[in-house]
């Protein structure tokens, strides 16, 4: 790995940290789980204890289930309008990590 540009004090056998996991190594999907989860806790959803990749929503009669699984997430939910309202939230959340 080199520095990167404009980095002008690294001597011989310094290191540089990584604030971010780098994709394709091995706690790259726990981080990327870890903020996704934290997102949906965020939006009112709750981890189910029994499953941690199944997060429940339930307000005023209407129930939502967010299912994750790897890279893919199946979203259910009785509501046409709550399930635009969580793809534009996922679309913000993705388009700004």
């Amino acid at each position: 790995m080199v520095a990167p540009p404009g980095l002008t004090s690294i001597q011989p056998g310094q290191v540089c940290k990584l604030k971010k996991a780098l994709y394709g190594l091995k706690r790259a999907g726990q981080e990327w789980f870890a903020k996704l989860s934290s997102f949906f806790i965020f939006v009112g959803y709750t981890q189910f204890m029994n499953n941690y990749s199944l997060f429940i929503n339930s307000f005023k009669g209407s129930f939502t289930t967010l299912l994750v699984y790897v890279d893919d997430i199946i979203l259910a939910k009785n509501d046409k309008e709550e399930i635009d309202r969580v793809k534009e939230a996922l679309f913000l959340f993705i388009f700004f990590i």
